[in-house]
């Protein structure tokens, strides 16, 4: 029987050879004497749905990178290249323990533009949707400065941090999320399927009826009589709502309002802080130049308000005026804690430093806030859920005095 095996070499070549043997275990046995790791093993002739559908391309289509995954890999790849692995071969390993088809893809396609010749930033860069301009930019520092090793190692823990902080943010807001979903649900029910028949008997009567028993009835009527309609227009709402928030105008207006709400606008403040801290230092510490990281910096922070002050921050720098004047300019959104400590970076040369420290302590702040604001969120939703359940049953009672008035 004749196989084709595909696999590497000790030096991370690939290697590709039709070898006869009995079976395939036979082959990993040949191969093995040849010094070759071995990926995969098609016997010749053979029908193969995965190769005839090309279903590892097809997935390596629709999957996606999470960045867990990528904080791993990062994690991983520096601690090879410290333990005196080539790049080439640390990047073959990694191909074949990940799982994720994207993630493999794209390390194959890096680790034959390495073998070509190519910098490990510039094979990178060609995948953006994996390797943004921070990761690529601390690649970069760290190949031209000669601690490629330490600056994954760095980049990793920074990229485990921001997400950690998200993933903190998202996990506050899930519970406040189900509890107004579900009321929402319950509440289009109830129009649509429990309000006609509880309103059949006012009309019945032919008396007068408050204002709000009557909206709740008209809009119970068109619920019912136009079910379809009345749930599309209410997807629609909300697809046009979310658009609108990816547009410009609905950025500013949202980011505006989001600063100046109580107990959250301070959150995304620190938020912003830490993010800005453990950018700015990240990239400071692996070597890249002041002027490229805020430039990088000013993509990585969300808020539309704060991408502005960092422009100007550039700017400072280029008329050599110190970093931490913008900073303490701009007091309404930067607190004055960041500024201060920037100043005391700069006056002893470690500003990296003092960012890092930045980024924990507010890092930290948002983590207990995240977890107080459960404590706080419930009070507020037993207020909405009470306002809501007490408009519907006033609007129902309301009409029982008008009808007893009558009699």
């Amino acid at each position: 029987m004749k196989f084709t095996y595909t696999g590497t070499t000790k030096d991370g070549q690939d290697a590709r050879e039709t070898v006869e043997a009995p079976d395939r275990f036979a082959v990993y046995d040949i191969a093995r004497e040849k010094g070759v790791v071995v990926t995969e093993v098609v016997e010749e002739g053979s029908f193969s749905i995965k190769k005839l559908l090309n279903v590892d391309k097809f997935n390596a289509l629709i999957s996606r990178v999470s960045t867990d995954q990528l904080v791993l890999m990062t994690r991983n790849l520096g601690a090879m290249l410290t333990a005196g692995l080539p790049l080439s071969r640390a990047l073959s390993v990694i191909e074949r323990q990940s799982k994720n088809p994207k993630l493999k893809a794209v390390i194959t396609d890096v680790r034959e533009r390495i073998q070509k010749g190519e910098q490990f930033n510039e094979a990178i860069k060609a995948h953006p949707r994996v390797f943004d301009d921070l990761y690529v930019a601390m690649v970069r520092a760290g190949e031209e400065g000669g601690g490629l090793s330490e600056t994954l190692k760095l980049l990793a823990v920074q990229m485990e941090r921001s997400s950690t902080l998200k993933k903190k943010i998202k996990g506050a807001m899930v519970y406040p999320a189900i509890v107004l979903t579900i009321m929402f649900g319950i509440g289009i029910v109830m129009m649509i399927y429990v309000m006609p028949s509880i309103t059949g008997t006012f009309k019945s009567l032919n008396v007068d009826l408050p204002a709000t028993t009557q909206a709740l009835i008209s809009a119970s009527d068109f619920m019912a009589n136009n079910t379809a309609v009345a749930l599309g227009s209410f997807f629609g709402f909300i697809v046009a709502f979310i658009y609108f928030l990816r547009t410009r105008i609905g950025k500013l207006v949202f980011h505006f309002l989001i600063l100046r709400l109580p107990i959250i606008g301070m959150m995304v403040k620190e938020v912003n802080s830490a993010r800005t801290a453990r950018t700015l230092s990240s990239l400071l510490t692996s070597g890249v130049d002041v002027m490229r990281a805020l430039e990088i910096t000013k993509d990585v922070v969300q808020n539309v308000y704060y991408k502005p002050i960092l422009d100007k921050a550039r700017k400072a720098v280029e008329e050599g005026k110190p970093l931490s004047s913008v900073f303490l300019a701009n007091e309404k959104l930067y607190p004055v804690f960041v500024g201060e400590m920037l100043l005391v970076g700069e006056e002893t040369g470690e500003v990296g430093n003092m960012m890092k420290e930045l980024a924990v302590f507010y890092e930290n702040e948002v983590e207990r806030k995240t977890k107080d604001l459960s404590t706080i969120i419930e009070p507020l939703l037993m207020v909405v859920i009470g306002g809501t359940v007490g408009f519907f049953a006033l609007a129902m009672i309301a009409p029982i005095y008008s009808i007893s008035d009558s009699i």
